[in-house]
């Protein structure tokens, strides 16, 4: 079986933000057994696996994104959509764009602390569409 659905994350602004309960009420029952392929189609926002308990390690994120891609580097070429556009996009590519995450039971087989993330980085990023490709049996 091979299901694919298509749905929007409703606008966040700039940050981590854990969004695994969203992601799960856009979709179909989950297969027995499989695999959940996600796909952010954005180059500016990134999906990621992390810590989904303590709220300080969203924080602590952001300001590490923050210091390893600035803003207003003399060096960026790409400037005209505003200083957090070519550091959104550096930093997209360091987090990447999709997640693969095994189906166990009808459940997403996650370990006890880790929830979905989106990881937007515009400071207005917009809503932001997912392709949800479901693969079980």
């Amino acid at each position: 079986m091979i299901q694919q659905i298509e749905f929007t994350l409703r606008a966040y602004p700039r940050g981590i933000h854990l969004v695994t309960g969203e992601v799960m009420r856009q979709l179909p029952e989950l297969p027995e057994k499989g695999l959940l392929h996600l796909l952010i189609k954005h180059t500016s926002a990134a999906l990621a696996v992390n810590e989904n308990a303590d709220p300080d390690v969203r924080h602590d994120l952001n300001v590490i994104f923050d210091r390893l891609v600035p803003e207003n580097a003399p060096f960026y070429l790409h400037t005209d959509e505003g200083p957090d556009d070519m550091p959104s996009h550096a930093k997209s590519i360091l987090v990447g764009p999709s997640l693969s995450l095994p189906v166990s039971r009808h459940h997403l087989n996650l370990g006890t602390w880790q929830g979905i993330y989106l990881c937007e980085f515009r400071d207005y990023g917009g809503p932001r569409k997912i392709v949800a490709t479901i693969i079980g049996e």
